[in-house]
């Protein structure tokens, strides 16, 4: 495999970005790993992470580039800052960054990296499992599949539980992102809104994925949206089992991420 540090500019954040990106490489004399880079377009994951981490922390938690050797696919790792995967109300649009901008990028700097809906997957844990769910429910037609482990995928929710305990992020670090707190629900930021829409319109309805841990502060966030998705009609893979908000059980789950979505 190979790893690269990429240092660029974005057009539409009007700032400078990184990301790291594994591609793949047909190897036979590595000790220990073996590395396909097979034929044709390449596979991609853009895997995204959570509010505590970057660009980096995917490779430094855990062990993704070997998961990947074999599967000869391309896996795209992006910044995103604290901007959760959203056009902001203090004016960074990440998710037009994220929904457009980066693929497009991405295909040309890398133009082994496929363009087909079904090749491309959108990844993430906690803020990065919501990017990615809204990611393939906003724009199908490019993210063919998306994976949540641990994700926030009610996020007005969310943000009124944190609100109520003044947590971490005070009220205003949420304003700053989401705008009105109290409009998240029925808006372009609410997974549940963007999954009835789709629903409604002509368009192709992506792959979904779920993990959450049993002892994880998101669960029954986790639980109740997987209800929510069943009632709307769509088929969800999910999947439970002993764990809490941590990276022991993410590289854990990202391989049976990779299995599902490869299948």
């Amino acid at each position: 495999m190979a790893l690269l540090h990429v240092d660029f500019f974005s057009e539409i954040l009007e700032k400078s970005m990184n990301m790291d990106v594994i591609l793949p490489q047909n190897t036979t004399n590595q000790i220990g790993m073996k590395g396909n880079a097979g034929s044709g377009k390449y596979k991609t994951v853009y895997l995204l992470h959570g509010m505590s981490d970057d660009q980096t922390t995917w490779q430094r938690r855990t062990s993704i580039e070997r998961y990947v050797s074999e599967y000869g696919i391309a896996v795209v790792m992006p910044n995103a800052d604290l901007g959760f995967y959203t056009n902001t109300a203090y004016g960074l649009p990440y998710w037009t960054f994220f929904s457009e901008e980066l693929p497009k990028i991405c295909r040309e700097f890398f133009p082994q990296m496929s363009e087909k809906r079904e090749d491309t997957l959108a990844a993430g844990l906690s803020m990065g499992g919501y990017g990615a769910w809204k990611l393939g429910l906003g724009v199908p037609e490019t993210f063919g599949a998306a994976a949540s482990l641990s994700g926030v995928l009610d996020v007005a929710r969310r943000v009124r539980e944190e609100y109520a305990k003044a947590g971490r992020k005070p009220a205003g670090f949420w304003e700053g992102i989401f705008g009105d707190l109290d409009k998240i629900e029925g808006s372009e930021n609410d997974l549940k809104y963007l999954a009835g829409r789709l629903k409604e319109e002509n368009r192709p309805v992506p792959r979904l994925y779920a993990w959450c841990g049993t002892e994880d502060f998101l669960y029954q966030n986790n639980l109740d949206m997987w209800e929510e998705m069943k009632r709307l009609g769509y088929s969800v893979v999910t999947a439970s089992s002993e764990g809490d908000h941590q990276w022991k059980y993410w590289d854990q789950q990202i391989q049976a991420v990779l299995e599902w979505w490869l299948k």
